[in-house]
């Protein structure tokens, strides 16, 4: 498994709901703050649909505050939400032009993504919505390159980002050491309170601790006691 390249500046990530970034690749966003990247988060809806027993148009603001302070934590302080519905996210024209604004916005190098494939692992499947925004996300950033796919973005300029990392495989080709940064990757998803409040009666720090323990745990052939793994895919930009 190789290093991660980490010769680029400005980075973003795109996820389908609060708490997707906190999941692991949190604790990577600390490292890459810490060493000076300017790192914006694009969600695309504000998981309204997330909390069981709340209704959508308390949780959805409740959620996007919670996503803010975990963003917060990790040196990150622009976060934008796209607004598309929790739940019933198309993978669609549509959504890939709204991520395709967003990367020429922001104008990442390095755009990172969540998992996207049609399981977690054997037997348990991905949702919906994370399928369909990161695959509309690797397109997107081949179309925000493209002048000519969504002409009614004229007024943003092209721009092409060097690469995509989609984190929360389970056959990656790369990595970072999270290791000075796990526990901010935790205080990080501990953010996320009414939401794994609601998820578990165990202590939320301590459901924070779990998680990330399991995700951002050795990697086979990557020399460190915490990383967060990722596919790289590689772009012209």
């Amino acid at each position: 498994m190789e290093q991660l390249p980490e010769d680029w500046q400005r980075g973003i990530v795109i996820v389908a709901h609060p708490d997707d970034i906190e999941y692991g690749a949190a604790a990577a966003v600390a490292r890459w703050t810490r060493q000076g990247k300017d790192i914006r988060y694009v969600l695309v809806s504000s998981g309204e649909a997330g909390i069981a027993g709340l209704a959508p148009a308390e949780a959805g603001p409740l959620r996007e505050d919670e996503e803010r302070a975990s963003a917060k934590i990790v040196g990150v302080s622009e976060v934008e939400f796209l607004g598309h519905p929790d739940g019933r996210i198309e993978e669609s024209l549509a959504l890939r032009r709204d991520l395709a604004a967003a990367i020429r916005r922001h104008r990442p190098e390095m755009v990172v993504l969540f998992n996207f494939g049609d399981t977690w692992a054997r037997g348990y499947a991905n949702s919906a919505d994370h399928r369909a925004v990161g695959r509309a996300a690797l397109d997107a950033v081949s179309d925000a390159g493209n002048e000519w796919i969504h002409p009614e973005l004229a007024d943003l300029p092209a721009w092409s980002a060097r690469w995509a990392a989609v984190c929360g495989v389970t056959d990656a080709s790369h990595a970072v050491d999270v290791t000075d940064t796990f526990e901010v990757g935790i205080e990080s998803l501990t953010a996320h309170r009414r939401y794994l409040e609601a998820l578990s009666p165990d202590p939320v720090e301590a459901q924070a601790r779990a998680v990330l323990e399991m995700t951002t745990g050795p990697k086979e052939g990557f020399p460190a006691a915490h990383a967060v793994a990722f596919e790289l895919y590689h772009f012209a930009g």
